[in-house]
């Protein structure tokens, strides 16, 4: 499959002043992947209907559809710089932000955003429309924060699920494109720490328990060596909340990647206390990744109208 018919990567863009990061980014992406590169504005205005053409008094390049236009095609310039081996094209998409990027992650191989912006994007890790697009894209979601890193592993967390499993094999590929070790995370707690002092904790044995995560860990880290063996990979099994020990981790990763469900400290990642701490904190970008979905499944549950908007 050439590059021209692979699905693109999606950059959603406005005129932040990190968005200009954010595209190189994307285009860099879109090269590890051999995919093109699909830059989009959510262009919110037709729906709040307000004028969109230049003032009377202005002059005629003015306006907010003529606005648009400039903040695509400065994107579309700054990804061919970052990345000329990769076919770049740019739309002004009317809709509101979250509800663009959806109906785009139907086709897309991966979207990008931007973790702070202006106008469509504002607010977007902490707001609405990042819980909207990482719950209900149909394609895994780089969380572009942080610093960018040249060096340094892809750091993933895994508890065993089928969503870990799905996050491991991303991050096993992530980690083949950028030529660089994958440390593979998983996060455990002794039944006996959440007991008092002063009060017995239940007859476990620990050891017992430890070495079943181990074997866990061990299991999934044998099939990503089995199915990539070029990859360096190394495994580490911590003990302590999951969110704090991925973060730790992930101090001087290039990358962090992390599952939409699992069990255990990883049971609804996205809308819980650890999506919302790894997104806040991580010291560098973030993949949250999901199954890809057909048309036809709950998904369509998704925001895709104005109420599509920022918090």
């Amino acid at each position: 499959m050439t590059a021209a018919t692979r699905s693109p990567v999606v950059i959603g863009v406005d005129d932040s002043p990190s968005a200009s990061a954010a595209v190189r980014l994307a285009a860099r992406e879109a090269a590890r992947r051999g995919c093109p590169l699909r830059v989009v504005h959510a262009f919110i205005w037709p729906l709040l209907r307000v004028p969109l053409g230049p003032s009377p008094l202005g002059p005629p390049e003015g306006g907010l559809r003529q606005q648009a236009a400039r903040i695509v095609d400065e994107a579309v310039a700054e990804a061919r710089a970052a990345a000329p081996e990769v076919a770049v094209t740019g739309e002004v998409v009317e809709g509101a932000p979250a509800a663009v990027l959806l109906r785009e992650s139907r086709q897309a191989e991966l979207v990008v955003v931007g973790n702070r912006g202006l106008g469509g994007f504002a607010g977007l890790v902490l707001g609405s429309v990042a819980a909207q697009v990482a719950e209900y894209a149909r394609c895994p979601v780089l969380v572009v924060r942080g610093e960018e890193r040249a060096d340094g592993p892809v750091v993933v967390g895994v508890d065993g699920s089928d969503h870990s499993a799905l996050a491991l094999d991303f991050a096993l590929d992530a980690a083949a494109q950028r030529e660089a070790e994958l440390v593979v995370v998983h996060a455990w707690s002794s039944p006996t720490a959440q007991w008092a002092a002063d009060v017995p904790p239940p007859s476990t044995d620990v050891t017992a328990v430890e070495a079943g995560h181990r074997s866990l860990l061990a299991k999934m880290v044998a099939a990503a060596r089995s199915r990539r063996p070029d990859v360096p990979v190394t495994e580490r099994l911590l003990s302590g909340p999951a969110a704090k020990t991925l973060l730790a981790e992930a101090e001087a990763a290039q990358l962090v990647v992390v599952g939409a469900r699992g069990l255990g400290g990883w049971k609804g990642l996205l809308l819980g206390s650890v999506s919302q701490a790894v997104l806040r904190h991580a010291a560098c970008p973030v993949a949250i990744v999901r199954p890809r979905t057909a048309d036809t499944d709950a998904t369509d549950a998704a925001p895709t109208g104005a109420e599509a908007t920022t918090s």
